[in-house]
C-alpha cells in the first residue's frame, strides 16, 4: 500500500529535525567530555589546587549555554530554510542559497563558541593561578574545539542532505564552488591525524608546562580520538563522496545500455554536485535526441531517417531500380464536399495506417502523403531482394483492408524502373525523394485503377520480375495509353 505523501513528508522533515537536534547537542557534550578527560589526566592545570571547582563549574555553565545559544542562534541564521522546508514548497533562490550554507553555518557557529571558550577558560586559567599551564589548558580546548567543527560540518553535510537535495533543484552546482572534495579531504586528514598528533605533541612537552598527570593515559587516550574521529571522519567523507559516485556508476551504466529514463539525484554542492548535474543534463540531451529521431523518423520514415544519421544531410542519391507504389482515393473531391473535414481525417488516417503496415512490414518506404495519396517505394533506401512481389503483395493487402471497411474507395498503380533516389532541395531543406519514369507511370497507372473492378493495375515490367506464386494471381488487363508516353503500357490486375 503507497504511503500518503504528507505522511512522508512529515517523516523527513522529522528525521532531519531530531538528526540536526542530536548533532549541535552529541558534539557540543561529546567534545567538552573528551577536553575534560585530557585535562584530568594531565593533572592540568595542577597550580589551581582547591580552586580548581571553580574552572569546572565555569566549563560546566559555558556548555549550557552554549548549548542554547548555538541552537538558538543556528535557527536565527537557518529561519528561511525551515519555513519552506517544513511546509513543503519549492525554496527561492535566495532560500536556496542559505540552505546550501547550512554546514558552514552550524561549523561556525560552533567554532564562535569554542574560541569563546577557550578565551574565556584559558583566561580564567590564568587568572586564578595557573601560569604557564593556562597556556596548555587554552590549547587543549582549542583543539578539542576543532576536532568538535570538524566533525559538526562533516556530519551536517551528511544531516543536511534532504535539504540540499531540494535547494539543488532551484540552484544547481555552478562555477565557483563553496565545497569542494579537496577541502573534505583536507578536513579528514586534520580530523585523522592533524589534531591528534598535535595534541600527542602537547603532551610530549616539558611537564612543566602542561602539568605532572599521567601522560601514558593521554597518549592513550589521543589515539583512541585519533582512532575514532579518524573512523567517523572517514566514514562522513566515503559517504560524501562513494556513495553519490556509486549511484552515478549505476546511472551511467543503465545509459551505456541505452536507457534514457535516468534521472541523478543532485545532493552535493561541490565538483560531485557538478557531475551529477552534467549527468542528468547529458541524459536529457540524450532523451531529447531520442526525440527528434522519433519524430525524424515518423516525418521521412526509419529508413531514410537512419540513412541520413550514417551518411548525413547532403544533396546527393543514386540511381536505383525501385518499384513504386501509389494510392489514391477514387473521387476525393466529391468525399470532401459530402464528409466532414474530422472524419474525413479520420477515415484517410485509417487509410494511411494500412498503407504504412503493410508496406513497411514488407521492407518498403511509405515516402510521403501527397492530400488524400500516398507514394510507397520498395528498393530505396533498403535495398531488397525482391522488391517487385513485396509491391505487389503489399498493394493486394492495402487493397483488401481498405475495401473491408466499405469506408473509401480507392485506385493503386504499381510501376517499376530505374529512378534517382536521394535528398533533393536545398542546403537548408531537404527531403528524400525518388524522382524517374517508374513514379510518373504508377500515378498514371493508378488513374486507369480507380475503374478496374479490382482496383489495382501493375506494370508488365512487376509482373516479370516477381516471383511465379505471386504472378498466378494476376491476369492480363490489356494496353492503356497514359499520358505522356508514346508507347502502350501492358497492364496487368488481380481479383
Amino acid at each position: 500500500m503507497r504511503k500518503p505523501a504528507h505522511l512522508g513528508r512529515f517523516r523527513l522533515v522529522l528525521r532531519t529535525s531530531l538528526g540536526f537536534a542530536a548533532l549541535g547537542l552529541g558534539s557540543s557534550v561529546c567534545g567538552s567530555g573528551v577536553v575534560a578527560l585530557l585535562l584530568f589526566f594531565e593533572g592540568s592545570p595542577s597550580q589551581l589546587g582547591d580552586r580548581s571547582w571553580v574552572l569546572g563549574a565555569t566549563a560546566a555553565g559555558l556548555v549550557a549555554v552554549s548549548l542554547v545559544v548555538g541552537s538558538l542562534w543556528t535557527a536565527w541564521l537557518q529561519r528561511r530554510t525551515a519555513i519552506w522546508f517544513v511546509l513543503g514548497r519549492p525554496p527561492t533562490e535566495s532560500e536556496a542559497r542559505l540552505a546550501l550554507r547550512l554546514p558552514v553555518d552550524m561549523a561556525i557557529v560552533s567554532g564562535t563558541l569554542w574560541l569563546i571558550g577557550t578565551i574565556v577558560l584559558g583566561t580564567l586559567s590564568y587568572v586564578l593561578g595557573a601560569g604557564e599551564e593556562a597556556f596548555a589548558v587554552a590549547l587543549t580546548i582549542l583543539l578539542g574545539g576543532l576536532t568538535t567543527v570538524g566533525l559538526t560540518y562533516l556530519a551536517a553535510e551528511w544531516v543536511a542532505r534532504p535539504v540540499m537535495t531540494i535547494a539543488l533543484k532551484v540552484l544547481p552546482p555552478t562555477g565557483s564552488l563553496p565545497v569542494t572534495v579537496l577541502r573534505r579531504l583536507v578536513l579528514t586528514w586534520a580530523l585523522a591525524s592533524g589534531v591528534p598528533l598535535l595534541g600527542v605533541l602537547l603532551v610530549s612537552s616539558p611537564p612543566e608546562l602542561i602539568g605532572e598527570g599521567n601522560h601514558t593515559a593521554s597518549l592513550i587516550m589521543l589515539s583512541v580520538i585519533g582512532l575514532v574521529v579518524g573512523a567517523l571522519g572517514t566514514a562522513l567523507l566515503a559517504r560524501a563522496v562513494a556513495a553519490p559516485l556509486h549511484r552515478l556508476r549505476i546511472a551511467l551504466n543503465q545509459v551505456a545500455r541505452g536507457s534514457t529514463d535516468v534521472s541523478v539525484p543532485v545532493d552535493d554542492s561541490s565538483e560531485i554536485g557538478m557531475l551529477q548535474t552534467s549527468v542528468n543534463d547529458l541524459v536529457a540531451g540524450l532523451r531529447e535526441q531520442d526525440r527528434m529521431r522519433d519524430l525524424f523518423g515518423r516525418h521521412v520514415g526509419a529508413d531514410v531517417a537512419r540513412h541520413a544519421l550514417e551518411f548525413g544531410a547532403s544533396l546527393s542519391g543514386d540511381v536505383r531500380e525501385v518499384v513504386a507504389l501509389f494510392v489514391d482515393v477514387v473521387d476525393s473531391t466529391a468525399l470532401a464536399y459530402r464528409t466532414p473535414p474530422e472524419e474525413l481525417v479520420t477515415k484517410l488516417n485509417r487509410l494511411f495506417t494500412s498503407v504504412f503496415d503493410e508496406v513497411n512490414a514488407r521492407g518498403g518506404l511509405l515516402n510521403k502523403f501527397a492530400g488524400d495519396a500516398a507514394l510507397c517505394i520498395f528498393g530505396a533506401p533498403t535495398r531488397l531482394a525482391d522488391p517487385a512481389t513485396s509491391a505487389l503483395s503489399a498493394a493486394r493487402a492495402i487493397r483488401d483492408a481498405v475495401l473491408d471497411w466499405g469506408e473509401l474507395d480507392l485506385g493503386i498503380g504499381v510501376a517499376s524502373g530505374p529512378v534517382f533516389a536521394g535528398q533533393l532541395g536545398t542546403s537548408s531543406r531537404l527531403e528524400y525523394t525518388v524522382i524517374g519514369d517508374a513514379v510518373n507511370e504508377a500515378a498514371r497507372l493508378t488513374e486507369h485503377a480507380k475503374t478496374v473492378p479490382g482496383r489495382i493495375l501493375a506494370s508488365e515490367a512487376v509482373l516479370k520480375a516477381c516471383t511465379s506464386s505471386e504472378r498466378t494471381l494476376w491476369t492480363p488487363d490489356g494496353d492503356l495509353e497514359l499520358r505522356g508516353r508514346q508507347v502502350p503500357t501492358p497492364t496487368w490486375t488481380t481479383t
